[in-house]
């Protein structure tokens, strides 16, 4: 991986997330606390319903916090309206989730280039650069086949294209393998530490996978509505 600068990309201050059930409160997570550097590679591993995902929406500016700061690439995340946040995600923060969410009625190219088209960049030239992030992910001679068409590895594939095409600063990937088997899911983990490196990326992955989460520059582990950063080589292969 390539080296790490020390300067914050992302800088998380006394976060908590709230949320009302019934007439109670449930507390998923309270005064979470941490940095993450320039070209760190992170994984945030825990239990199902421990918030990883909650906590990655916070932090991509698709949720809000219940209290606390998040404050990414010169921006202080919560305060932004929704308009602004919306900018904000567009031209930051490059998204991959566990199901891939590609449009189904367009091609493995359209929905590649889609990002670039909502920006309203002519479509010819969003499609040139589309096609080269095909060629990234080794997918160019599927560009013409519909989501429905790819086996699971190759839609994760594309999704991860179509995250990184806006070429964002963050990537957010919340259990990209998760829908995987082993093989398949090795593969992908791969291609988004290649990528990572490649395009100097930062990077926060939450994964179950212990193994895949070793080969990151560090861990945090969240349990019990708190979190506490691991060492990775502590963590089983």
């Amino acid at each position: 991986m390539h080296p790490i600068d020390q300067d914050p990309l992302l800088r998380v201050e006394g976060l908590s997330k709230v949320f009302r059930s019934g007439e109670a409160d449930l507390l998923l997570f309270e005064n979470l606390s941490f940095e993450v550097a320039k070209g760190t590679m992170l994984a945030i591993v825990g239990e199902s319903g421990a918030g990883k995902s909650t906590l990655l929406h916070i932090l991509g500016a698709l949720d809000r916090p219940s209290g606390g700061a998040v404050y990414c690439a010169n921006s202080k995340v919560n305060a932004l309206s929704d308009d602004d946040a919306a900018e904000f995600r567009n031209r930051e923060i490059g998204y991959v989730w566990q199901f891939h969410y590609l449009l189904p009625e367009f091609t493995a190219l359209e929905n590649v280039a889609m990002p670039l088209v909502t920006r309203v960049q002519a479509l010819a030239s969003a499609k040139v650069e589309a096609a080269r992030w095909l060629r990234e992910v080794g997918l160019e001679a599927r560009s013409e086949h519909r989501s429905g068409e790819l086996s699971g590895g190759e839609q994760q594939r594309l999704a991860l294209a179509r995250a990184l095409i806006i070429q964002p600063r963050l990537l957010l990937a919340d259990e990209p393998t998760g829908d995987l088997d082993g093989r398949t899911a090795e593969v992908v983990f791969e291609l988004v530490a290649r990528l990572h490196r490649e395009h100097q990326l930062t990077s926060l992955v939450a994964t179950h996978n212990l193994g895949f989460a070793r080969r990151c520059h560090r861990v945090l582990r969240l349990d019990r509505g708190r979190i506490e950063e691991v060492a990775p080589d502590s963590l089983p292969a």
